[in-house]
């Protein structure tokens, strides 16, 4: 069977699978020190402790993670795009303006992550294009902190499951009595199963156009300013250099998108297609909402915003 894949298409379809974001940082003991971006962290032992992630053979920072005794794996908190975003890009020094402390072997340890392990650095293992870091863990910080993912080529967040209700159930009636009128009168309950019902006939038109969701943002949003930096595109969606640059080179393909040096804006095909967008989720407004007056929509459009 043949393995040979369009790396671009490998990528998006992995990209289905949600993780965290960590920044795994190291210092060597001439105190050089790293920290890159990486969604590959993952548990691998409970006894010993140990985690895994992965880098880039051809990567600068192997030689400091070689030469390193430890690393910090930094699990980001939902609020540190800014941070993931400043690990992921190339520079001469990296912890310029970063509040951090030192840990084992003087790994930069970031302030307000979710979650954070010191490893000592126990085996390294051949991955093909990567290599694989195995650590064991030596101490850890547990902030509880709600956790950024990644998934689709962009940054999500935590949402809880809205659950539910099973088709045969042996809970007396008075219990479930009990429990739907809890629910009812559970309104962040009510909201997440209101987006839920809403998702369900919207996102299939979405993807109907073949963008997926991250794409259709940004053309909908390079709509509205015209032109945007790469930079100021990636802040306003909440995406990773890295992905908004493979996107970008997917709506160029198509000719909905022209660059010049590190400008972005829409080509006609590309306004004609954010029209079509945008006309998706008015019709599904209006199929939604249709049934209601003005002043019912103000009340909660109030609403909304006061929450």
């Amino acid at each position: 069977m043949s393995t040979e894949f369009d790396p671009r298409d490998f990528r998006r379809a992995l990209g289905n699978f949600a993780t965290g974001v960590t920044v795994i940082t190291a210092c060597t003991p001439d105190g050089v020190q790293t920290g890159v971006t990486a969604n590959s962290f993952n548990s691998v032992s409970l006894e010993p402790p140990l985690v895994l992630w992965s880098i880039m053979k051809n990567s600068g920072s192997v030689e400091v993670f070689d030469n390193a005794s430890h690393f910090a794996v930094n699990i980001l908190a939902a609020d540190q795009i800014p941070v993931s975003n400043h690990f992921a890009r190339p520079s001469d020094d990296k912890f310029a303006g970063i509040d951090y402390e030192k840990g084992a072997g003087n790994a930069p340890l970031l302030q307000d992550c979710s979650a954070r392990f010191q490893c000592e650095n126990y085996q390294k293992v051949d991955g093909g294009d990567h290599w694989i870091l195995i650590g064991k863990v030596v101490a850890y910080d547990d902030f509880g902190r709600a956790p950024l993912l990644y998934h689709g080529g962009a940054y999500s967040a935590v949402i809880p499951h809205a659950g539910v209700k099973p088709k045969e159930t042996e809970a007396s009636d008075a219990g479930q009595a009990k429990n739907d009128k809890r629910l009812a009168d559970n309104l962040y309950y009510q909201m997440l199963q209101a987006v839920k019902r809403y998702q369900a006939s919207y996102q299939p038109m979405q993807l109907a156009t073949g963008l997926r969701t991250i794409e259709a943002r940004m053309l909908l949003t390079l709509n509205d300013f015209d032109t945007l930096t790469t930079q100021d595109l990636e802040e306003r969606i909440g995406m990773p250099d890295h992905d908004l640059q493979a996107a970008v080179e997917t709506l160029c393909r198509k000719e909905w998108l022209a660059r010049k040096d590190d400008q972005l804006s829409l080509t006609t095909a590309g306004v004609e297609q954010a029209e079509t967008l945008w006309n998706i989720a008015n019709e599904r407004q209006k199929e939604v909402f249709g049934q209601f007056s003005e002043e019912e929509l103000a009340t909660f459009r109030k609403v909304l915003e006061a929450v």
